[in-house]
């Protein structure tokens, strides 16, 4: 379905061409092809051409051309797991384990409201836009009664910044007197999960191959959520021709708790409620056997690795390269900010590649090119959506960002994946979303982050005085 008459139009596409030369290109397509010097010509909302060298003279309608030297140009990156509305509730809890963690913030997390969850989204958003984030994904599955439109705000939110969003339509049914981690009083029915998701995707779901918004069914977690809410979760997701997306296996403790109370692992019980497929993604999958990787493989189902938030919650390292040797579609995640107060995907190339060199494959785990794959066709691909996004090439959308590599933290570094990747943060000179500008030499193209500042420091000290009481 297309987006519902109450949605306002798609940006229009840009008009003409925009030619960009004299780049480094990092394409990330099936081949891995690079250009040390090269061009690209983008019509409207797509990529038209690229190759090396200058762009072809007598280009006609060239409304831009960027002279991108000492610059990396590479897909924009696809951030597969994030919480918005965590971004204020940073730097709290910062020496719990998962379990612990989520006991001491749910409380303040059920008094979100519908202007914290706009701030929290457009603070999230913003930061990683800045970072080189082109395609977003919040799995938001708080809902307190009385809390407002929690779900347009975000979608507002993305509108606003001009970035893609994937929204996974979380919710929770499980509650403490119920055997579950959150308070009664932060959970939903199954019923009023199960209509608010349906509402949800009916009312901005786009199927679109430019779609700005699209929805997935999304139930929080094995120990927030009824079997039930899983069973028919998954029904309504495949009917209404949409994704599904929750947590799994993310802690030992998990782990203890499915064997507990469904006598068996958090792998074989979402494969017992209709948890595994293509058109699955399971963000962390920390702790998993030969025979749950093997699982995945089999029916494609997807991975958000967010190896900073793995480490501030003492959760383990994911056997990413295990993962990947089986064909397993992996991406990278930022994960909520309380528990990855950084907000950005950057941090997540390079921590990908160091925490997987912690484990048993040491310095053969993961190189900076395969980093980079996760942070964007990966990411594509278990968002479902690789044949749009993910990679440089002819006929897919002009999402893209202009890493600026010639300054002191990079210039000594010939490698520009490797700078990008290992180095430090580079500056984004340009990042186009369809063809459009949303980051022009480090700043945001559609907000004012001093007052994007203000607003989510102002929201995060309200939602503290009402969780004291």
């Amino acid at each position: 379905m297309t987006p519902a008459s109450t949605e306002p139009a798609r940006p229009a596409a840009p008009a003409g061409r925009l030619v960009i030369e004299n780049a480094a290109i990092a394409t990330v397509d099936s081949a891995g092809t690079e250009y040390a010097s090269g061009h690209l010509v983008l019509a409207q909302d797509r990529i038209e051409s690229l190759g090396p060298g200058p762009a072809p003279a007598g280009l006609r309608d060239v409304v831009r051309r960027v002279d991108a030297t000492g610059h990396l140009v590479t897909p924009g990156l696809v951030n597969t797991h994030h919480h918005f509305y965590q971004w204020l509730t940073r730097g709290l809890a910062t020496d719990h384990k998962l379990f612990d963690w989520l006991v001491a913030l749910y409380p303040t997390w059920a008094r979100i409201d519908e202007p914290m969850v706009r701030a929290g989204a457009r603070g999230s958003l913003a930061m990683m836009a800045k970072g080189g984030v082109t395609t977003a994904m919040d799995h938001h599955y708080v809902y307190p009664r009385g809390s407002g439109d929690l779900a347009g705000a975000v979608v507002a939110a993305a509108r606003e910044l001009g970035v893609r969003l994937t929204l996974a339509r979380g919710s929770m049914d499980r509650g403490a007197s119920q055997g579950g981690l959150p308070p009664d009083f932060a959970v939903e029915s199954l019923e009023e999960a199960l209509a608010a998701t349906e509402e949800t995707i009916d009312r901005h779901h786009d199927t679109s191959f430019g779609a700005m918004t699209q929805i997935a069914v999304a139930p929080c977690s094995p120990f927030s959520v009824s079997t039930d809410l899983l069973k028919q979760g998954a029904e309504l997701a495949r009917r209404k021709g949409v994704r599904l997306h929750t947590h799994g296996s993310e802690t030992r403790e998990e782990e203890q708790f499915c064997r507990e109370l469904f006598g068996m692992g958090p792998t074989d019980y979402f494969d017992s409620t209709g948890w595994l497929g293509e058109d699955v993604w399971m963000a962390h999958c920390v702790h998993m056997n030969d025979a749950d990787i093997a699982a995945f493989a089999r029916t494609g189902t997807g991975v958000a690795h967010c190896p900073s938030s793995n480490a501030r919650l003492a959760a383990g390292i994911a056997r990413v390269p295990d993962l990947l040797a089986a064909g397993v579609p992996v991406g990278l995640g930022v994960d909520g900010t309380a528990s990855n107060e950084a907000g950005e995907l950057h941090t997540e190339l390079r921590n990908a590649v160091l925490v997987s060199r912690l484990g048993p494959h040491r310095e053969a785990a993961m190189t900076a090119r395969q980093a980079l794959r996760l942070g964007t066709y990966g990411g594509a691909q278990v968002l479902g959506r690789a044949a749009q996004i993910g990679s440089l090439e002819p006929g897919k959308l002009a999402d893209l960002v202009l890493w600026r590599m010639d300054t002191l933290a990079h210039s000594s570094i010939a490698d520009p994946v490797a700078a990008l990747v290992l180095g430090a943060p580079a500056p984004v000179t340009l990042s186009l979303v369809g063809g459009r500008p949303v980051v022009e030499h480090g700043r945001l193209v559609h907000a004012d982050e001093e007052s994007l500042a203000r607003e989510t420091r102002q929201e995060a000290r309200r939602l503290a005085r009402l969780a004291a009481g």
